[in-house]
C-alpha cells in the first residue's frame, strides 16, 4: 500500500503482520535517509528542527474552541480575567457605598408660600375651643369652654368644641362653617401639595375639629329638624356693662361669666352654609366611610331644613346681625346645592343649583358694587367657579348647560374684573385691590379672590385651555396667577409699610394683635372681667405671639396702625385665615395643578355606557 509522502515522495506502508521489529527499524532508517537526502524548504526545516527552547524557532499558538468561534487561548484568558476583575471591583465599590454612611443632599428649602402656609394653619390651633389635643403646639392655650351649652339652662346641650371666631371667645357658626368649607375645598383640589408640605394630616384635623362641633349643633341623626344652634356667647355691649365676650377681656381658659346659646328656627343661610361645610368635608374624609356618610346625612338634613324653613339666621336686632349679618340666603342655596351634588351625586341638587330662578335671586344677572366679591356673606362667586369646574371637566349638557354656560361666562368676567387693566375695583398705591371699596378689614376679601383666580387658572390648564377672553382681548392663565401672587405677596410684606400682615412671618409683623389670649401673659394669675382691661389697653407688645394670624389689614391708603384696641387693623378672623390658607396652598410648591377627579368621586357617569357592539354576522 502506498501513501503520500508529506515531503513529496511515494511512501510504501507494509501491512505484513509477520514483519519483525528489526525489519521495521531497518525500513524506518531507510525512510529517514531517503527523507533527509532531499533538500527541504525553510518552512519544512522549521517544523523539523525547532525545539521548545530554541530561540530560532516560533512558539506554537494555542486556541480555544467556543463552538461558534475559535479564539486565541491567551486572548480568551485575558478577556475572562479582565471581566472577573472588573466585576469584583464594581462589587467592592457597591459594598462600600452601601455600608459606609454618607450624607444626602438636603432638599431645596420650601418656597415662601409653603413657609407661610405652615404659619397660617397654626392660627386654627390657637382658636380651638374645648379640650385641646396634646399636639396642639400653642403653649399659652389650654382647655376652655368646657361647659358650653350645658351651662345654658334653656338648651342643656353639649356644645363643647369648635373654634373661637377672632380675638374674642364667641363661636359664630356662620363664618366658622364657611371657613371649614374653604379649607375642605382647598384640600380636595390640592391634597398632593398639602402632602408635600407635610400638612395634610394637620389640615384634616382642623376640619374635623370643626365638623365634629357642627354635628352637635343640631340633631344630626334625624332626617328632619326644626332648629339649629347659631352661636355660643354674646358680644352686644349696647345694653349695659353686663359681662360677656366683648365687654370682658379674659383668657378663654378663665371665663366665668354666662355664655348664652343662640338658636334659630328659620335660618336658611346658616343651614345651607353648614350643609356645604359637611358635604365638602365628606369628600375630604371619603376614605373613612362611616364618618363620611355621617357628614353626608347631616348635610342633607340641614339643607332640607333650610329649604323648608325659609328665613335669615340674623334678623334685625339679634346678636348675629351686629357682627355677621347675612344679607340673603339665595347664594347659600346655590353654594350648598353644588356641594351636596358633588358629595352625593344626586342630580336633584344640581337641578336646584342650576335653576335660573335661584340664580336670579342670588344676584347672578345684575352687577352691583359687590358683584364678584367672594366672602362669608356672599357665596355666589365661589358657586360660579365651582360649577364652571363641572362644565369644564364633565360637561353634563341638557338641562344644565344653559345656566352652567352663563356661570362659566360670568366667572370669566369676574376674573377680568380682578385684573389691573380694568376699572371694576380700585387699587391702593401699593397695589392692593379694594374689593370692599375702601372699607375696613380688606384682606379677607383679597385672599378669597387670590384663591379663586389661582384655582380657576389651574382649572383652565387641566382642561387644556391656555386662557380666556375679556371682551376682544385674550389673557393667559399666567395673568391670573400673577394677580394672585401680587396680592398674596403684598400681605406677606411686599407693601409700602414693608410689614408682613401674617403674624410670625418675616422680620416685621404686627405685635399688638387684637386677641385676648395672646395679649394676657400666662403667669398663673386669673384676671377678672375688668381686670384684663389693663392688658387690652397696654402699649406693650403681646406677651404671646399668635403665629399664623392674618390681621384685618391696612386702610385704603396702605396705612396701618399696630394698635391692639383698633380691631379694624389688628384683629384676625377664622374666615380670613381660611381664605389665606387656600390661596397659599394653591400657589405653593411646584405647579402640580388640581386633583381633577376626587371631587367627582360620588358623581355617577353623565351619560349611559354605550351597549357593546353586536356579534359578528355569520352566514
Amino acid at each position: 500500500m502506498f501513501g503520500r509522502d508529506p515531503w513529496g515522495g511515494p511512501l510504501e506502508i507494509s501491512n505484513a503482520d509477520s514483519a519483525t521489529d528489526d525489519d521495521r527499524s531497518r525500513n524506518l532508517q531507510e525512510y529517514d535517509r531517503a527523507a533527509v537526502s532531499r533538500q527541504l524548504d525553510e518552512t519544512q526545516q522549521s517544523w523539523l528542527l525547532a525545539a521548545p527552547g530554541d530561540p530560532s524557532g516560533k512558539k506554537k499558538k494555542r486556541y480555544v474552541d467556543l463552538g461558534c468561534i475559535v479564539v486565541s487561548r491567551k486572548l480568551f484568558v485575558w478577556t475572562v480575567g479582565s471581566a472577573l476583575g472588573i466585576g469584583l471591583l464594581v462589587g467592592l465599590i457597591m459594598l462600600i457605598i452601601k455600608t459606609v454612611p454618607h450624607r444626602h443632599h438636603p432638599p431645596p428649602p420650601p418656597d415662601e408660600y409653603t413657609q407661610a402656609l405652615h404659619k397660617a394653619l397654626m392660627f386654627f390651633n390657637a382658636q380651638r375651643s374645648g379640650p385641646l389635643p396634646k399636639h396642639n403646639n400653642v403653649s399659652w392655650r389650654g382647655n376652655s369652654g368646657m361647659k358650653d351649652g350645658l351651662s345654658d339652662s334653656a338648651i342643656r346641650k353639649n356644645l363643647v368644641g369648635g373654634f373661637y371666631d377672632a380675638g374674642d371667645a364667641i363661636k359664630f357658626n356662620f363664618p366658622m362653617s364657611f371657613a371649614m368649607t374653604m379649607l375642605s375645598w382647598s384640600v380636595i383640589e390640592y391634597s398632593a401639595k398639602y402632602e408635600a408640605a407635610g400638612e395634610l394630616n394637620h389640615v384634616k384635623e382642623i376640619i374635623k375639629w370643626g365638623t365634629d362641633y357642627f354635628l352637635k349643633t343640631f340633631n344630626s341623626s334625624a332626617d328632619t329638624i326644626d332648629r339649629i344652634v347659631a352661636q355660643v356667647g354674646v358680644g352686644d355691649t349696647s345694653k349695659g356693662p353686663e359681662p360677656n365676650d366683648h365687654y370682658c377681656w379674659m383668657r378663654p381658659e378663665d371665663i366665668d361669666y354666662p355664655r348664652p346659646v343662640y338658636e334659630c328656627h328659620s335660618c336658611s343661610d346658616l343651614a345651607a352654609e353648614m350643609a356645604a361645610a359637611l358635604a365638602a368635608a365628606s369628600i375630604v374624609f371619603k376614605d373613612s366611610k362611616t364618618y363620611s356618610e355621617k357628614l353626608v346625612h347631616g348635610a342633607k338634613t340641614l339643607f332640607k331644613y333650610g329649604r323648608e324653613q325659609r328665613g335669615r339666621y340674623s334678623p334685625g336686632g339679634s346678636d348675629p346681625s351686629i357682627f355677621y349679618n347675612s344679607t340673603s340666603y339665595w347664594d347659600e342655596f346655590v353654594w350648598g346645592g353644588a356641594w351636596l351634588y358633588f358629595a352625593t351625586g344626586n342630580s336633584s341638587y344640581l337641578q336646584l343649583a342650576t335653576a335660573p330662578g335661584l340664580a336670579k335671586h342670588a344676584g347672578a344677572f345684575w352687577g352691583g358694587p359687590d358683584y364678584g366679591v367672594f366672602s362669608w356673606d356672599n357665596k355666589l362667586t365661589g358657586s360660579q367657579v365651582l360649577l364652571s369646574r363641572l362644565r369644564l371637566f364633565l360637561s353634563p349638557g341638557y338641562p344644565y348647560e344653559e345656566i352652567l354656560r352663563t356661570f362659566h361666562n360670568q366667572t370669566g368676567n369676574i376674573m377680568c374684573s380682578y385684573l389691573p387693566y380694568f376699572s371694576s375695583f380700585n387699587r391702593t398705591k401699593g397695589g392692593l385691590i379694594q374689593l370692599n371699596h375702601g372699607r375696613p378689614q380688606p384682606l379677607q376679601y383679597v385672599v378669597n379672590a387670590a384663591f379663586l383666580a389661582s384655582v380657576y387658572a389651574d382649572y383652565l390648564d387641566a382642561a387644556d385651555t391656555p386662557g380666556w377672553y375679556c371682551g376682544p382681548y385674550f389673557y393667559s392663565t399666567d395673568v391670573l396667577r400673577d394677580f394672585a401672587k401680587t396680592q398674596v405677596n403684598y400681605i406677606l410684606g411686599n407693601n409700602p409699610q414693608k410689614m408682613s400682615y401674617l403674624v410670625g412671618y418675616g422680620k416685621r409683623y404686627p405685635k399688638h394683635v387684637h386677641h385676648r389670649g395672646a395679649s394676657i401673659p400666662k403667669n398663673g394669675v386669673k384676671y377678672s372681667c375688668k381686670g384684663g382691661w389693663k392688658w387690652r389697653d397696654s402699649k406693650k407688645p403681646n406677651p404671646n405671639t399668635i403665629i399664623g394670624a392674618m390681621v384685618a389689614g391696612p386702610d385704603r391708603h396702605d396705612g396701618f396702625k399696630d394698635v391692639r384696641t383698633n380691631y379694624n387693623y389688628t384683629e384676625p378672623t377664622l374666615a380670613g385665615n381660611a381664605g389665606l390658607v387656600a390661596a397659599l396652598v394653591s400657589l405653593s410648591g411646584v405647579k402640580t395643578g388640581v386633583d381633577k377627579n376626587t371631587i367627582f368621586s360620588a358623581v355617577p357617569p353623565m351619560f349611559p355606557t354605550p351597549p357593546p357592539p353586536p356579534a359578528a354576522w355569520k352566514p
